[in-house]
C-alpha cells in the first residue's frame, strides 16, 4: 500500500501507544518502597546524573510523605517526571540498585519517582521561590530540558532569565521527539508550566541566528546559556534521499506527539537506518501504527549497536526486524517515490573499519525509509559566534562550570555531548547556572 494514515481505528492505536509502564497505585508505591534496603552509600544516587536522594525520596514514599519525597527528588532535578518516565533507569539508578547482584528484581526507582512528582503536580505544590534579584539577566538560547533548568536554577539564584525559543511549542524534545507510549505530549507540557510559575519568561517563535545573532544576545545580556540541542538528522549520502517516503527520525516522530495517531502516516514495509535508542523509537512506532513490517537495517553488528538492551528487547518484543552488517548503497526511485533500498553487505577489516563483501548487493523492498543516524551540529551557529571552540558537533565546556571559551557565554544539553539523555541536559543547565553566578558575581566585585 502506499504510504498512508494507519489501518488501525483510533481506539487500537490509543492501545498501542498506552503508557508502557502504567503508574502505581498508592499501596503498591509503598510496599515497592518498603523492599528498599535504603543503603548508606547509594549507588543509586552516584548513578543518577542528578544525584536525587533516592533512599531519601523512597523512604518518604514509605512513609507516605509524598510531599516530602516530591521536594527531595525535585530539589535535584526539576525535570523529575520526564526523568521517571523517560530516563533508561535500567542503565543508571535501577542498574546500579544492590539487588541487581543478589538475583533479585532492583527497585522500580522510576516508577517510585514518578508517583511523587506526578502528585506534586497534581496538587499544584511548589517548593521553589526566586532568590532576591541580583540586577544581573541572562539570555537562555532552547526551551529545552537543559535551557529550563538552567532559567529555573537561575531564577532561584536571583538571576532575571530570559528564555529565547525557536518553535511555537516550549519543551524541547519533551514536547516531541519522545516515544508517545514513554510520555505524553500533554503530560510534558504541563510538567513546562509546572516548572515556569516559578517565574520564567519564554519568547516562543523566537529562533536565535541570522534575524538575532548570539552576539547581540551577548552584548544585551550580563551571560548567554547555549542550549540548543542538535541538528537535523545526518545525511546517508545516497541517491534517493529527497524521495517522497524517506524521513529523518524526527520528521517520523514528531507527529506522533503533536498530532492525532490516526492523522499520522506510515508506510506497509518501513525500513530504519541506525539502530541507536532513536531508530528503536522510529521502529516501534511504525510497529504500533501498524505497518506490516518494520526492519532496522545496520552496518555493524549486534553487540555493537548503541540501542540500550531493553530497548532492544522492545523492538523485538513489537516484531521488528534486524538486519546486521548491512550497509544502503542507494535508494530505489519509482514515480519519484522510495521503492526499496539497495543495499550491500559488509565485515569488519583491520582498524576496526568496515569493508564491504564482494557480489553482496540486494535489494530490499520498502515504501518508506527513515534515516536515524544521529543529528549534526548547529553548525551555522556555532560559526557565527566569534571564539567559540568547538569539537566536532559538540560545543567544548568547562565540565565544572558549564563555561565556553566566549566570555559569558555557557552551554549544555546535547549541544556538548552530542546527544544525551534528558538528565544529562538537566544537570548541564544546573551546573552552568551556578557558573553564570559564579561569572556574574566576579562581574560586581
Amino acid at each position: 500500500m502506499p504510504i498512508q494514515p494507519p489501518r488501525l481505528s483510533p481506539a487500537e492505536l490509543q492501545q498501542n501507544f498506552a503508557d508502557i509502564a502504567p503508574a502505581l497505585t498508592p499501596n503498591e508505591a509503598v510496599i515497592e518502597a518498603s523492599r528498599c534496603l535504603f543503603c548508606y552509600d547509594a549507588p543509586c544516587m552516584r548513578a543518577c546524573p542528578t544525584h536525587i536522594d533516592v533512599p531519601k525520596f523512597i523512604r518518604q514514599i514509605m512513609e507516605r510523605n509524598l510531599t516530602g519525597s516530591a521536594k527531595t527528588i525535585l530539589s535535584a532535578n526539576i525535570f523529575g517526571g520526564t526523568c521517571a518516565r523517560a530516563c533508561p533507569t535500567e542503565v543508571l539508578c535501577e542498574g546500579a540498585c544492590v539487588f541487581n547482584g543478589l538475583n533479585e528484581k532492583p527497585i522500580q526507582i522510576g516508577l517510585l519517582q514518578r508517583h511523587a512528582t506526578d502528585y506534586a503536580m497534581a496538587n499544584n505544590i511548589h517548593f521553589f521561590k526566586r532568590a532576591p534579584a541580583l540586577g544581573k539577566k541572562a539570555a537562555v538560547i532552547g526551551a529545552g530540558p537543559a535551557g529550563l533548568s538552567c532559567a529555573h536554577e537561575l531564577a532561584k539564584l536571583g538571576v532575571e532569565a530570559v528564555v529565547f525559543e525557536a518553535q511555537p511549542v516550549i519543551g524541547g524534545l519533551n514536547a516531541y521527539g519522545i516515544a508517545a507510549y514513554k510520555m505524553t505530549t500533554d503530560f510534558a507540557l504541563a510538567e513546562v508550566e509546572y516548572i515556569r510559575q516559578i517565574g520564567v519568561e519564554v519568547r516562543t517563535n523566537t529562533p536565535v541566528g541570522k534575524d538575532l545573532p548570539a552576539t547581540k544576545l551577548l552584548t544585551e545580556y550580563d551571560a548567554v546559556f547555549l542550549g540548543v540541542g542538535l541538528g537535523k538528522t545526518a545525511n546517508l549520502g545516497i541517491a534517493g534521499e529527497n524521495l517522497e517516503g524517506c524521513f529523518e527520525a524526527l520528521e517520523f516522530i514528531v507527529p506522533t506527539r503533536l498530532k492525532k495517531f490516526e492523522e499520522c502516516i506510515v508506510g506497509e514495509n518501513v525500513l530504519v537506518i541506525g539502530a541507536g535508542n532513536t531508530a528503536i523509537d522510529v521502529a516501534t512506532a511504525a510497529a504500533r501504527l501498524g505497518a506490516a513490517s518494520v526492519t532496522i537495517v545496520y552496518r555493524r553488528s549486534e553487540k555493537e549497536m548503541p540501542a540500550f538492551q531493553y530497548e532492544y528487547n522492545l523492538a523485538k518484543s513489537d516484531g521488528v526486524k534486524f538486519l546486521w552488517h548491512t550497509a544502503p548503497r542507494r535508494i530505489l526511485d519509482a514515480n519519484g517515490k522510495v521503492a526499496g533500498l539497495e543495499c550491500y553487505k559488509v565485515k569488519m577489516a583491520s582498524g576496526n573499519k568496515l569493508e564491504s563483501i564482494p557480489n553482496s548487493d540486494h535489494v530490499i523492498p520498502c515504501d518508506m525509509v527513515v534515516k536515524a543516524l544521529g543529528q549534526d551540529g548547529l553548525y551555522d551557529l556555532y560559526k557565527s559566534i566569534p571564539g567559540l571552540d568547538v569539537d566536532g558537533k559538540r560545543v567544548v565546556v568547562n565540565p565544572k562550570t558549564g563555561a565556553t571559551s566566549v566570555p559569558g557565554l555557557f552551554a549544555g544539553g546535547d549541544c556538548i555531548n552530542g546527544g544525551g539523555e534528558v538528565v544529562d541536559a538537566v544537570e548541564h543547565g544546573k551546573i552552568a547556572a551556578r557558573g553564570i553566578l559564579q561569572y556574574l558575581k566576579a562581574l560586581l566585585n
